[in-house]
Parts: structure tokens; C-alpha cells; sequence
């Protein structure tokens, strides 16, 4: 196998939650409605409160690297929702949607063989395409392990 195609596939090993990485699907899997929106004590984010920043910041990494026009929401209030808890079971249903679709759309960026993964985005100030497929795996591993802390504080994640 060839470099290019081992590095693409590691890659995207990563965005899909492999190895010792917790897998979207999993993470979001069977919460029920009423605690979407609860706290834990001493810990300042909700479920919803996560799910939708990370759909935020992956779908702005998504289009910024694959958009020359996308405009970035404004830091940091832009990268999260208004309130604590998804304002109907519809929104939460939309945002997982959502989340699942631009993942896709990285993963479709990364796999593309006709994507140079180093070379510099055009209207970035040195971003490649690597480095932002692997911001998206970061900081959603990131934010999957506070949501699984959350659920466990809120009696929600099953237990292995």
C-alpha cells in the first residue's frame, strides 16, 4: 500500500472514532429526552450544550476547508447554542443528523485521492486539510469524553 493511501486511511480511522477513540454514534446513543438538557454538579455543560457545539465546530472546520467564501461564526459565542437543553426532540434529532453529515464530508475531503492533504488551504494562513481533519478528530474525542463524564454523573451511560 502506498503512503499516501496508509496516512488517509489513519486518518480516517481516527474521524470515525477508532482505536482507543469513543465512537459519535455510541456517545449519543439512547439519552433520554429529559436529560438532554440536565447538569451535573460542578460541571458547566449539558448534553445538548455539547452535542451542538461540536456539530458547530465541525461543520466551520468542514466548510472553511473546503469553502473559500465561508464566513466563521463569531468566537466563541458563535460556536454554541443560546441555551441548556435542545428547544424540541426534533433539534436534538437534527443536530445529531447534521453532525453525522459533515463527519461524512470530512471523511469524503480526506479520502479523495485528489486532495493534497499538505498543501496549504488557499484562503487559509497555513492550514492544510490534514490539520483540520485531525482538529476535527481532536476535538471531537475531546468533547465525547466530557459528554460520556456527563452521562455517567447523570446516571445515563451504560454500563460495560
Amino acid at each position: 500500500m502506498d503512503r499516501d493511501r496508509l496516512l488517509r486511511d489513519h486518518v480516517l480511522y481516527l474521524l470515525r472514532g477508532g482505536g482507543a477513540h469513543l465512537n459519535y454514534d455510541k456517545a449519543v446513543a439512547g439519552l433520554p429526552a429529559k436529560l438532554r438538557g440536565a447538569k451535573s454538579a460542578g460541571v458547566p455543560h449539558t448534553p445538548w450544550r455539547l452535542v451542538e457545539h461540536m456539530r458547530l465546530a465541525q461543520w466551520d472546520i468542514l466548510e472553511f476547508s473546503r469553502n473559500p467564501k465561508h464566513v466563521s461564526p463569531e468566537f466563541p459565542e458563535g460556536y454554541w447554542p443560546k441555551g441548556d437543553a435542545p428547544p424540541s426532540s426534533k433539534a436534538w434529532d437534527t443536530s445529531i443528523k447534521a453532525f453525522r453529515k459533515d463527519l461524512k464530508g470530512m471523511e469524503k475531503l480526506v479520502d479523495d485521492p485528489k486532495t493534497d492533504l499538505f498543501a496549504h488551504i488557499p484562503h487559509g494562513d497555513g492550514q492544510t486539510i490534514l490539520r483540520e481533519a485531525l482538529l476535527v478528530a481532536d476535538h471531537n474525542a475531546y468533547h465525547l469524553g466530557q459528554l460520556v463524564v456527563i452521562r455517567r454523573l447523570l446516571g445515563a451511560w451504560p454500563e460495560e
